[in-house]
């Protein structure tokens, strides 16, 4: 099972409007992925991001599909879309980002709405959206996939009892998966950021005053400097790479060495 060069690649990447999935979209596309889709649920965010990426990186063929991956049907459309417009999906790059409305607070704050939308953000999308891709990639024996998670998912954090859980829970769904298709030829790691600068979520983390208090302790230990989108997409693009060819399960933090997670 030989993988394919990033040259020979399609990619979808999963809230890849804004933030830390639209960085990792362009600087795949920079090592040479020619096919790249972007996804979002707002369809003018996402028609925006294709047009800034064929901007900045102008050789390769972006399209955007609207669809929330945090539901089942959005999720197979994201992938269904892809295949129609590329014909294939090489690379899987799982990026969804905290629901809008929400920040990290205690958990006896939560309502029960506000608990199921963080599990679907953070876990059940990945989960969707790996499951209406896998039977392509096992016919295909090739197939990488990366999901952004998080070190709340390795560290318990005042007020991410919720999103600990559900970025634990991409975690080891993630090392299962590549046990159960490393046969296939297929990869799975997990990339695990804490805070991320330059994000619509640092800007609402750091709005509020419980979260802006944890996470500004958090930024003080980051003796190598806060971690921005462009510190994490790099990563990415490595795991997708030949060159990372027999990784697989893994789980790596990018967080300036605020832990050692």
């Amino acid at each position: 099972m030989t993988p394919r060069p990033l040259n020979e690649c399609t990619a979808l990447i999963t809230g890849s409007s804004a933030g830390i999935g639209w960085e990792i979209a362009a600087q795949l596309a920079e090592a040479g992925v020619p096919r790249v889709m972007v996804n979002g649920r707002n369809a003018e965010r996402v028609e925006a991001a294709v047009a800034r990426l064929r901007e900045r990186v102008p050789g390769t063929r972006f399209q955007g599909v609207n669809a929330d991956a945090t539901k089942p049907a959005d999720a197979r459309k994201a992938v269904d879309e892809t295949l129609a417009a590329f014909g294939a999906i090489d690379i899987l790059v799982n990026s969804i980002p905290s629901p809008s409305q929400h920040s990290p607070r205690p958990f006896h704050q939560a309502e029960p709405a506000e608990i199921d939308a963080q599990i679907a953000a953070h876990m059940m999308s990945v989960i969707y959206t790996c499951n209406a891709a896998m039977a392509h990639m096992i016919e295909r024996k090739n197939g990488v996939i990366v999901n952004i998670a998080s070190d709340a998912g390795k560290i318990a954090t005042p007020g991410e009892s919720v999103i600990g859980a559900g970025k634990a829970g991409t975690i080891m769904f993630s090392r299962g998966m590549a046990l159960e298709q490393s046969r296939h030829g297929i990869r799975v790691n997990v990339v695990t950021p804490s805070i991320v600068a330059g994000t619509d979520g640092y800007n609402r983390v750091m709005a509020q005053e419980f979260s802006r208090k944890v996470f500004q302790k958090a930024e003080s230990k980051a003796r190598l400097g806060v971690v921005t989108p462009a510190d994490i997409a790099p990563l990415v693009v490595f795991l997708a790479s030949p060159a990372a060819s027999k990784l697989t399960g893994q789980a790596i933090s990018v967080n300036g060495g605020i832990s050692a997670a």
